[in-house]
């Protein structure tokens, strides 16, 4: 048994997963988000590894023995920032924050020659304003005294880990946007000083290297209630373990993780940067040093659903009846559901992207504009997967996979089938697994990828939806230049 822990932008989830992938015992407790004006998003690094202690201490409370280690994963990008004795000196920022935005939009001047354009060409990374480059560059700017006393400028897991075992280390998933070359592993200087952070480079961890475990200490025992010197992995972050524990763990296969926002990726061992890509997604490292795993992460997802349903007056559980009183095609209903403040970062980076809705009549419900919402998520996942290439298998997980008819969008809207885990704690058994292999005591992930249910996309749905899909791309490409100007 290992207790893996998932520190989510809004919950903070811990089970107890066993060698046949399945969450004997769980316990969440949600986050605390503060929004600030400018468009600013901070978290309160004591709150989250409060939560990590009271999610695990509660799991721990109904297992029958010692767990064999800690794993944890969580969200990835933003700016955790700390000095020498693990204390923040800035709040930590969340990957949604907007503050850098005007600073992104500077960096995306020059076309060919723009900033934007050559860091993505050396590593492969799009920047966008929640991302280390520009939130770093940022306060430089604004706030350089809080550099000046930093040690190191990391990120959720790290952090957490940090205080669990006094280890300051990082794992190479997250290190890998924006500045990584994830061939070689090592930080590429060049597209730091592009970025006028040569001066803070020293701030940025080296990567652990992989199958890397560290051991609890005895102020992370007191707050888990757990042994000391029990073994921590941390990483790789959460998009990643919910790939894994999704079931995607050969070449060419990909993972739908529709959550908070969307997240599209595929594995991969070629991370070649194709000249005249768009510059936008990343490519992450992997515990296999010759695989890579590149990412469309989108900023759209539940949280436009979850404002679509609350506009109409209903609840997230009610979102299949909801869909029920809609057909596809919302009755000519479209939506943009770029509803970020910091604008969209995959398949394409603007952060002045903003949401729309056409087609309305007096005859439209307010299932329709849903079911609008819902359409335009699941097609901006097309947009991301039809840039990323997807030769294998689809696995989708998430909140948002908990919902058939969502589900059943989806498959329609891909034209493929789609694997959904029926264990929904799949960022965690995700890390465990990863933990398990870092022990070489590897699990079959053969046999946790079985216990998944199978969404066809049906004949009727594929053929409207192409249709509504390359309607969805021309709204795009009409929003982008309006965006623009």
């Amino acid at each position: 048994m290992i207790v893996g822990v998932d520190i989510g932008t809004s919950v903070t989830k811990a089970a107890g997963i066993d060698r046949d992938g399945r969450a004997v015992v769980s316990a969440s407790r949600e986050s605390v988000l503060h929004h600030r004006s400018g468009g600013r998003v901070e978290q309160d690094l004591d709150d989250v590894v409060a939560s990590v202690g009271q999610v695990v201490r509660d799991v721990v409370a109904h297992l029958d023995e010692v767990p064999e280690a800690i794993a944890i994963t969580g969200q990835g990008d933003g700016l955790w920032l700390r000095d020498a004795d693990g204390v923040p000196t800035h709040p930590p920022i969340s990957w949604m924050d907007a503050r850098a935005a005007d600073l992104v939009e500077s960096w995306r001047i020059g076309g060919p020659y723009s900033v934007v354009t050559r860091v993505h060409t050396l590593t492969g990374s799009g920047i966008f304003p929640g991302c280390h480059a520009a939130l770093l560059a940022h306060l430089a700017e604004v706030e350089p005294d809080v550099l000046e006393r930093t040690v190191v400028a990391g990120y959720c897991c790290d952090a957490v880990l940090e205080r669990l075992t006094g280890v300051v280390a990082i794992d190479a998933s997250d290190a890998s946007l924006p500045f990584l070359d994830v061939r070689s592993r090592t930080y590429v200087d060049e597209a730091v000083e592009l970025c006028g952070l040569g001066r803070w480079r020293h701030l940025l961890l080296d990567p652990a290297p992989p199958g890397s475990l560290h051991a609890l200490s005895a102020s992370g025992a007191d707050l888990l209630g757990l042994p000391a010197g029990l073994p921590v992995s941390a990483g790789p972050y959460d998009l990643q373990a919910c790939g894994i524990g999704s079931g995607a763990r050969q070449l060419g296969q990909g993972t739908v993780v529709l959550g908070t926002t969307l997240s599209c990726q595929v594995l991969t061992d070629d991370a070649t940067v194709q000249p005249g890509s768009e510059p936008a997604g990343m490519w992450l490292c992997t515990p296999d040093p010759d695989v890579y795993l590149r990412v469309m992460p989108s900023m759209v997802g539940m949280s436009g659903i979850d404002w679509a349903l609350t506009t109409i007056g209903a609840q997230g559980e009610q979102l299949d009846d909801v869909l029920a009183r809609s057909r596809p095609g919302a009755g000519g209903v479209r939506a943009l559901s770029f509803l970020s403040p910091a604008g969209e970062r995959a398949p394409f980076v603007e952060p002045r992207a903003r949401g729309e809705l056409a087609g309305l009549t007096m005859s439209t419900s307010p299932a329709d504009l849903v079911q609008a919402v819902c359409e335009s998520v699941a097609y901006a996942a097309r947009s991301c997967f039809d840039v990323l290439g997807l030769d294998g298998e689809l696995s989708a997980c998430g909140g948002g996979m908990q919902s058939e008819a969502l589900a059943q969008i989806f498959a329609d809207v891909l034209a493929r089938p789609v694997l959904v885990p029926r264990e929904p704690m799949v960022g965690a058994r995700g890390a465990a697994a990863v933990a398990w292999q870092s022990m070489g005591d590897a699990v079959d992930l053969d046999a946790w990828s079985e216990d998944r249910r199978l969404v066809e996309p049906t004949d009727d749905g594929v053929v409207l939806h192409e249709r509504g899909f390359q309607r969805y791309l021309d709204d795009v490409e009409r929003a982008r230049s309006a965006w623009t100007r």
